[in-house]
């Protein structure tokens, strides 16, 4: 097999990995209503349920990634594939209200360990004139699960209910046979088998600077990914606008659509005016979007700029696959990138129920929420990457030097 035909396969199992992954966890945003409903409790008790979900992949990162560093990329991402399926089924069995919050904090660290080893073991193994474009494809696997989820939504809710649609959520565990049929391990890990392994602490203590400096930006992006798609669908489209079912999933296509493009585009794009340039870039660009977005009254005005949005909003995250792992220090890169993103979103998981409690005060008028979010966290993207670093087509791979603490 030459290194072309190892380095697709590993892209089309990350790919899938991120993509159903995103599946799974955007099931939860088109069904908050129907669990308010089940457990006689209000909507906002409901977000809760992101909240722990987004808060615990901290955790999920940490501990996946630890093992991934230690054990190989490929057997951790197995696992983690296999552990976020078989919570999202039972989170379809769950008989209480606080018996589901625990099956979706639970599902939060195995999700939470699928983004840092799937992006590691990526980025170690694509040649170095992939990663442009490559990171934008594994960063669109979020808004492509998004969009499968929109169809299941269309599809198969109408028919099973919210709780087979979580059963539905199982089917990703038989993207770990394709993994352990056709993914080799990282040849960057295997390389560094061979020298001292430096502690964690020792790695960290070298790069204390970088690390906090990549924990608040990837705050910022979690917001700004977050905060324009948690409560759009289900609370701003369905509760404040009263669209229908079928308006609310055409729209939530249309946006994810343009969060493909955004994705890939941009992370190309970023392959040849730099990282950073291309985020602060994609991020500055959703400004003049954000009225329209927000406080548009019509299903076409909001259709299109949604589409809009996601473009910028994606197109920012295109780029973040390759630029974490780029300036991760080598010996913790499948902890280091998962970690730190995981951190942000730690920091950031209380998003949606901000955005509906302050809805909710202004009589279920989400607009300003919305916005406020969206506007505030893009021009904070713009100014932190704006005089950030970068590092990019840093050398990764077999030849790689090992690092030394």
């Amino acid at each position: 097999m030459s290194d072309n035909d190892r380095a697709r396969k590993v892209v089309i199992a990350s790919f899938l990995g991120w993509m159903l992954d995103a599946f799974d966890f955007f099931l939860m945003v088109f069904v908050f209503s129907d669990v308010a409903k089940e457990f006689g409790v209000t909507i906002t008790t409901v977000t809760v349920a992101i909240t722990l979900t987004l808060a615990m992949r901290a955790l999920g990162a940490y501990i996946f990634g630890r093992l991934a560093d230690r054990f190989g990329r490929r057997p951790m991402l197995m696992i983690s594939v296999l552990c976020y399926s078989v919570l999202e089924l039972l989170s379809g069995l769950a008989p209480t209200l606080i018996s589901f919050l625990i099956l979706r904090a639970l599902f939060g660290i195995a999700m939470g360990g699928e983004w840092g080893i799937g992006s590691s073991l990526t980025m170690e193994t694509i040649p170095a004139k992939w990663r442009g474009w490559v990171s934008g494809l594994l960063q669109s696997g979020y808004p492509t699960g998004y969009f499968l989820a929109t169809i299941a939504f269309y599809v198969v809710y109408p028919l099973v209910g919210w709780r087979g649609l979580f059963m539905v959520g199982a089917l990703p565990a038989l993207l770990v046979l394709y993994i352990r049929r056709n993914v080799p391990e990282s040849p960057d890990w295997t390389a560094r088998q061979l020298a001292p392994r430096p502690s964690i602490v020792s790695v960290l203590r070298q790069h204390v600077g970088l690390s906090i400096y990549a924990i608040i930006m990837m705050t910022a992006f979690n917001f700004f990914s977050h905060g324009t798609q948690d409560i759009y669908p289900n609370i701003f489209l369905g509760v404040q606008h009263h669209f229908d079912h079928a308006t609310i999933t055409t729209i939530a296509l249309i946006y994810n659509a343009g969060a493909i493009i955004g994705g890939i585009g941009f992370g190309m794009l970023s392959q040849r005016i730099g990282r950073r340039v291309t985020i602060v870039l994609a991020a500055l660009l959703s400004l003049p979007v954000i009225p329209f977005w927000a406080f548009g009254s019509t299903a076409l005005t909001l259709g299109i700029a949604a589409f809009l949005m996601q473009i910028c909003v994606q197109g920012a995250w295109g780029v973040i696959p390759a630029h974490l792992n780029e300036l991760s220090p080598p010996s913790i890169r499948a902890t280091f990138p998962g970690v730190v993103y995981q951190l942000g979103n730690l920091l950031a998981s209380y998003n949606a129920t901000l955005q509906a409690g302050i809805g909710a005060s202004m009589d279920h008028n989400y607009s300003w929420a919305l916005a406020g979010v969206a506007g505030v966290v893009a021009v904070v993207i713009a100014v932190l990457v704006g005089f950030g670093v970068e590092a990019h087509s840093v050398h990764m791979g077999e030849r790689a030097v090992p690092e030394v603490v």
